[in-house]
């Protein structure tokens, strides 16, 4: 630290000399005519030695300085790539060189003029004619293998993440091409793109916990939004056929490789479809994503091969419990499962309905070995109350969670659009949560909606942040967010 105060004041007094001279080290604008990236690709045929008389003008950032005395050079990183700049005795104009000498760092940024040639050794380069401060770096940048090598560190200032390892801006971009493919399929398919309130006076949707907020200028509490669920429903109910929004979700829960308080979602809904409808249009969003951003559908994910060659395969929740777990959860007795779900430490105990402890299990010993993408269908009806019964099975639910590398995908579900079984188990569902001191809102509105009537009906939700892990290697959530949720620096 005593380091960095020591060049902070050196590049200090560097600002006070600029002064003097009357040059502006923060002027507002410069007229950049070319990329680094576009230059390297214009240029890659040509030979070492090779000079052209091609003019060139680009700014970036300064990373590296070398000064060899009659020589020096600099590269040059913009937002496309680098570059090397070289200043040389009797080619650039000394005031040019004296000025870059004296006054230039690494950090800062600059603008060039010059020509293009390459070097002996062979790199692309620009012999410099003329520079410009076009804003001067006050604290030095940190040294690539030992100033920010710390993960925690590198999430909380991503900016110095971004400006150290490339590699890292390549995964955002990507995340950028993956929203728009998405946004482009779905516009294809004749959906709808909306936005629904992220400020709530109900929230729903799910069970998850939400952050509360206050609005002042009507002195009432409001909730996060933890799902645009409900309020996609109101729109299908008002005419809309296919509805979608690409959102911010905020649930007030655990905080690990897989979850962020705050995340990116699509929800899409389409009337008159079904479970299995959406099944198959979740399978064609990927291939469409993966297509568009240059993957094939086989893809290695943390030392894993992936599959996304639709149609997934599928498993059935207590088929699979059967499975893996060597439990046939329809013949074993209540007591006998309470037995297990104490040796498996499971979050559960005798008031809690059998359905939820099959969702448990499932959870517990079938997802770990959930490696190839997979659809997890047909589940307890517990799980959820604002989805269909199974048609054969009333003790299920018409429901789809796709899963690949452990990792949950997604939900999907044959939406509930019988108002009057929709408000009874609405009341089932706020009783148990009551009787366990968990307050859960009743949203009445959308019940009102639902007894206008709602058509047949297909939901599919998609997390955005999982996609792009998947798509870019990533390993945590916090590499595919900017700027992630992090603990308060001691």
């Amino acid at each position: 630290m005593a380091r960095e105060d020591e060049i902070k004041k050196e590049r200090e007094k560097k600002l006070d000399e600029l002064k003097k001279l009357g040059v502006e080290p923060y002027p507002y604008s410069f007229d950049k005519k070319n990329d680094c990236d576009e230059l390297q690709k214009k240029y890659e045929k040509l030979q070492p030695e090779k000079e052209t008389k091609d003019k060139v003008k680009l700014a970036g950032r300064v990373m590296l300085v070398r000064d060899m005395g009659k020589i020096s050079f600099a590269t040059l990183q913009d937002s496309a790539g680098k570059i090397q700049l070289v200043l040389q005795e009797n080619k650039t104009p000394e005031k040019e060189t004296e000025f870059f000498k004296k006054f230039i760092d690494a950090g800062d940024f600059i603008g060039v003029e010059g020509n293009i040639f390459r070097t002996k050794r062979g790199e692309l380069s620009i012999l410099v004619s003329k520079i410009e401060l076009l804003s001067k770096s006050i604290k030095p940048l940190p040294e690539k293998w030992h100033g920010l090598q710390d993960k925690e560190e590198r999430y909380r200032k991503r900016y110095l993440d971004l400006i150290i390892n490339p590699e890292v801006k390549k995964v955002f971009e990507i995340r950028a091409k993956i929203i728009d493919a998405i946004r482009e399929f779905l516009n294809s398919r004749g959906f709808t793109e909306v936005e629904t309130p992220l400020m709530q006076r109900i929230y729903g949707g799910g069970e998850a916990k939400p952050l509360k907020t206050h609005l002042n200028a009507l002195d009432m509490d409001l909730y996060m939004s933890i799902s645009p669920e409900l309020y996609l429903k109101r729109l299908i109910v008002g005419g809309f056929e296919k509805v979608y929004t690409i959102c911010k979700n905020f649930r007030n829960e655990g905080i690990d490789k897989f979850h962020n308080p705050e995340f990116t979602m699509m929800e899409c809904y389409q009337a008159y479809a079904d479970c299995d409808d959406m099944i198959k249009l979740f399978e064609e969003i990927y291939e469409y994503v993966m297509k568009k951003i240059g993957k094939k559908p086989e893809i290695e994910y943390q030392d894993k091969k992936l599959n996304f060659k639709k149609p997934w395969q599928r498993i059935n929740m207590i088929e699979g419990i059967k499975k893996y777990g060597k439990i046939d959860v329809e013949k074993i007795s209540d007591k006998e499962l309470l037995k297990k779900v104490e040796e498996l430490k499971l979050d559960a105990d005798s008031k809690t309905p059998k359905g939820l402890i099959i969702a448990k299990l499932f959870e517990e010993l079938v997802e770990p070995h959930l490696i190839n993408p997979t659809h997890v269908i047909n589940h307890t009806k517990e799980t959820s109350p604002l989805c269909k019964l199974k048609r054969d099975n009333i003790n299920l639910i018409e429901r789809d969670e796709p899963f690949a590398s452990n990792m949950e995908l997604g939900n999907i579900y044959s939406e509930m659009n019988n108002p009057i079984l929709q408000r009874k188990v609405f009341m089932e569902q706020s009783k148990f949560l009551k009787e366990r001191g968990l307050a859960h809102p009743f949203d009445e509105d959308f019940l009102d909606a639902l007894e206008y009537g709602m058509p047949p009906c297909g939901g599919l939700g998609l997390g955005v942040d999982r996609m792009v892990m998947l798509m870019t290697n990533s390993a945590s959530i916090r590499d595919v967010i900017l700027f992630p949720f992090m603990r308060e620096k001691d």
